[in-house]
């Protein structure tokens, strides 16, 4: 009973919903990572008081982490994101 799919995923291969279910996670770990690392810099920066609250440095902070967040999850996902077909066949 608790190990049937919802029904949104049912009659969908194991292997898609496998595939589906990592991509997932991995793109919400790279959001908690993005959120972590620009909130850290950003309260550094508040507090060395570089830029205040609500300020255009605020906003380029976020995005800069952001667009470095997202070249590094590109480069990293070929090892994250095989199938699992190519972790079994060997």
């Amino acid at each position: 009973m608790f190990n049937q799919l919802p029904l949104a995923l049912r009659g969908l291969t194991p292997g898609l919903v496998d595939r589906t279910f990592r991509g997932v996670a991995y793109v919400s770990v790279w959001v908690v990572i993005w959120g972590t690392v620009a909130s850290l810099m950003d309260w550094m920066l508040l507090t060395g008081e570089v830029y205040e609250t609500a300020s255009a440095g605020q906003a380029v902070t976020f995005i800069a982490y952001g667009a470095a967040t997202v070249v590094l999850a590109t480069r990293f996902s070929g090892r994250f994101l095989e199938g699992s077909d190519s972790e079994t066949a060997d």
